[in-house]
């Protein structure tokens, strides 16, 4: 079951003629490293989520689209976990997915008949693994317990006690336990103490800022560096040296360079061929990326995976609402560079050469130079109608959108395994 207002990575979208669906997205399940274990895939049909186990309908909708988009690019080749209903188990509907890569979610408020059982286990024989949604621990739920590979407790309708009672029941149970609705840092802390084993919320995209943090010398390097990056054009030789004051951001940028997010057709060797080479335009794209890499070391990758998609999105989608590209591409990466930093975005902007509208959008002003962060991060939250106010308001439609939102998935992916 999706979780209340927890983190979603749109990674693709139609507008189907009749309707039936707006957009899909998908919600990370971290491990305690700050892993993604699995993709919750989540569907919108422009009325509401379709995410209702209650309706057979929205079922086969999802199902439908997840076969449509395929399981292994919206989950990454991860487990996705996919809402069902009782009627979609019985009536195979859930066998177009491949067994192997998909987690079926089941309530525990489901009617657990002998008859919904046996289809359990014969989908277990199969392939599939069994999630067990918004625990409680009833009686009733056990026997389904017993065959769950997941069991998923809410972080915000049961209390501690009761999680208390319900992770004692569940002592021996080789179910991996997942906590979900988890939003913040002492959220996250209470779950790993109670013994949780994944996580899913955006706790993660939302550490703690250090009290009295001073940023290291080298990432104030970066800084300045982005603050060069303001200049048009973009000062060669004094870019250059600054890069090259940081080994580990050279070595990142030369990779970016070289790897199929550039498209360059020939080897480059230095920062300042780089630089000739690529322009302005790419250069600052590709060493606003590296920066953030070398940031986010510490943190987990779904962060940087987020800034990626945040960074491209924007840029991409400028030219349909009137706004400058370069600037957009800054305002999504930056966006999550205080997670990054374990710092505030009021001390942030501060350090940052940005014009008073960027520094206005960094900070969740209601401006126009904000409304393309604004909207991918409703996308995370899973608030998609706020989306659609958005694009109705910008001029853009959602054919639009979701297709530069699509290229920036794809693209923040190839990045991604770029600075692997």
């Amino acid at each position: 079951m999706a979780t209340r207002a927890s983190a979603a990575s749109v990674t693709g979208a139609a507008e189907v003629q009749s309707g039936e669906l707006r957009y899909v997205a998908r919600q990370p399940i971290l491990d305690l490293h700050g892993e993604a274990r699995g993709y919750e895939l989540l569907f919108w049909n422009g009325r509401e989520p379709i995410t209702s186990t209650k309706s057979d309908l929205a079922t086969r909708t999802m199902l439908d689209n997840t076969v449509v988009f395929g399981v292994e690019e919206l989950a990454r080749g991860l487990p996705a976990f996919v809402n069902c209903t009782a009627e979609s188990l019985a009536e195979n509907w859930v066998e177009v997915l491949p067994p192997r890569m998909t987690v079926l979610e089941l309530p525990s408020s489901m009617e657990h008949t002998p008859e919904l059982l046996a289809v359990c286990r014969k989908l277990k024989a199969s392939g599939f693994r069994l999630a067990l949604t918004d625990y409680t621990g009833t009686a009733e739920s056990r026997p389904l317990a017993d065959l769950a590979d997941y069991i998923k407790v809410d972080m915000f309708s049961v209390n501690a006690e009761e999680r208390g009672k319900l992770l004692r029941q569940l002592v021996g149970s080789p179910a991996c336990l997942v906590a979900q609705n988890v939003e913040t840092q002492q959220q996250y802390g209470q779950a790993c103490k109670e013994g949780f084993d994944l996580f899913q919320g955006y706790y993660f995209c939302r550490p703690e800022p250090l009290k009295s943090h001073k940023i290291p010398g080298n990432r104030l390097v970066h800084l300045e560096i982005l603050e060069d990056l303001q200049n048009d054009p973009v000062d060669l030789q004094r870019l250059s040296q600054l890069v090259m004051c940081d080994a580990s951001l050279t070595y990142r940028l030369l990779r970016l360079v070289n790897s199929p997010v550039c498209a360059m057709r020939q080897e480059v060797t230095s920062i300042q061929m780089a630089l000739m080479l690529v322009g302005d335009t790419a250069f600052r794209r590709i060493a606003m990326l590296a920066i953030a890499s070398d940031f986010n070391t510490d943190q987990p990758a779904e962060i940087l995976r987020m800034a990626f998609e945040r960074g491209r999105f924007c840029e991409l989608a400028a030219p349909l609402c009137g706004l400058a590209p370069s600037e957009q591409y800054l305002i999504g990466m930056v966006s999550l560079f205080p997670a990054m930093l374990r710092i505030l975005m009021e001390d942030l902007v501060r350090l940052l050469p940005l014009r008073e509208a960027a520094r206005d959008a960094l900070l969740g002003k209601d401006i126009p130079d904000g409304r393309l962060l604004h909207w991918i991060v409703c996308q995370e939250h899973g608030n998609w109608a706020e989306c659609d106010a958005i694009v109705r308001t910008s001029g853009m439609s959602h054919e639009q959108v979701m297709r530069c939102h699509a290229m920036a998935v794809e693209w923040a992916e190839a990045a991604l395994r770029t600075n692997v």
